[in-house]
């Protein structure tokens, strides 16, 4: 399932990541084990933050993609699923029947 992933990073845990130069590798692991489709960071409420699209290909997967985020982020995180221009196409086909 195509799910949109928007933190918000606390800016005491993140900077303590920075400042130790942990941050990159936290990324690029976290990048690797997701494999967005699409990446964004930019600031969010005053705060450092990013947008995910992942495929998430089962419920459980989500455990394991969020508490990183909050455990060694101290992020706010919303998960919402999503769809591309076709598949809601493709859904809406489906209630004409």
């Amino acid at each position: 399932m195509r799910t949109l992933i928007v933190a918000e990073i606390d800016t005491e845990k993140s900077n303590e990541l920075i400042t130790s130069g942990k941050m990159p590798e936290m990324m690029g692991r976290m990048m690797e084990q997701l494999r967005p489709e699409a990446a964004y960071f930019y600031p969010l409420n005053g705060h450092r933050g990013f947008t995910l699209v992942v495929d998430v290909d089962q419920e459980s997967a989500l455990v394991t993609t969020m508490e990183p985020l909050w455990m060694r982020l101290g992020a706010k995180v919303t998960v919402t699923p999503c769809m591309s221009a076709d598949e809601l196409r493709a859904g809406i086909e489906k209630l004409r029947g």
